[in-house]
């Protein structure tokens, strides 16, 4: 396993943590996780990349090691703003490759649109967009933020840390036994309690009282200039984010046709969490993407 360190940096006013690997005078590779997660669930990536490379990975407001902004529910543009502030520091002067996994290929997606001179390259694992919404439903989505905003959120904690591991390989059976065992160090801490608690803010249980816009999610899609690898796991169970299967196959069609320069992969035996379950194939094709001309 390659080594890492840990690094935090004050950026826009939270004490946000990164991990890194490789030799920092390496190129630099960025990667940004999904909800939930951390900085080192790419792990198992880095471990199979064949070329030197410097990789970058925070972990998100509100997640890991970062500092939890005093919220009671999140904004997602302030993803958005976090990632440039990211990019301003540890790459001022020159346009990233970047490695997003769902929600961080999202928040990747809407960046490289905004900001396309910052963006050299562009992987998307498994970053569809969110379900689209209406205006009818604005008012359901009100009262229901409202109603969540009058209790505390909490998240249940672990008796153990085989128990956090156990509850990863719940919800990935192909997880294997010592990278759930690894996560887990990761995904949660022991409190004085000997309890394991999540490393994750509890008010992201809340919703957002703002409706998704897909039109202007693909607005933002259509302006990046850089090249894009769009890859999906074949076992992804990801549709039920946008719909039924069919209807979703269609939607995620769709919106990919808004993307200048697309190259799409599907990595077998894989599903959402594709980078623990086939990272050998995974770091493959993001080398072979990035140093191609």
């Amino acid at each position: 396993m390659k080594s890492s360190r840990s690094e935090f940096v004050a950026l826009r006013g939270l004490n946000m943590h990164f991990r890194h690997w490789g030799n920092p005078d390496a190129p630099k590779l960025f990667m940004v996780h999904g909800w939930m997660d951390v900085a080192a669930s790419f792990q198992f990536v880095v471990d199979c990349l064949a070329r030197d490379w410097h990789v970058i990975a925070p972990d998100w407001r509100g997640f890991g090691l970062t500092e939890y902004p005093k919220v009671e529910s999140y904004w997602f543009p302030d993803y958005v703003a976090d990632l440039d502030a990211i990019l301003e520091h540890f790459s001022p002067d020159a346009p990233v490759n970047l490695v997003g996994h769902s929600m961080g290929g999202n928040i990747s997606m809407i960046y490289a649109g905004v900001r396309p001179e910052r963006i050299a390259k562009l992987v998307n694992l498994e970053g569809f967009g969110m379900p689209m919404t209406q205006a009818k439903q604005a008012p359901g989505r009100y009262r229901k933020w409202l109603e969540e905003l009058r209790q505390v959120p909490t998240l249940r904690p672990y008796a153990s840390a085989a128990e956090v591991a156990a509850r990863l390989q719940k919800t990935n059976p192909r997880l294997r036994d010592d990278r759930a065992a690894y996560l887990a160090q990761h995904w949660a801490k022991e409190n004085a309690q000997g309890q394991w608690e999540l490393l994750a803010d509890p008010a992201h249980k809340n919703s957002s009282p703002l409706l998704y816009h897909v039109d202007e999610v693909l607005e933002c899609w259509q302006s990046i200039t850089a090249p894009v690898l769009w890859v999906e796991a074949n076992d992804t169970d990801i549709w039920r984010m946008i719909g039924a299967k069919e209807e979703a196959r269609a939607e995620i069609d769709r919106r990919m046709k808004f993307i200048p320069q697309l190259k799409a992969e599907v990595v077998m035996d894989a599903g959402h969490m594709l980078h623990h379950d086939q990272p050998e194939v995974l770091a493959r094709l993001i080398e072979d993407f990035f140093i191609q001309e």
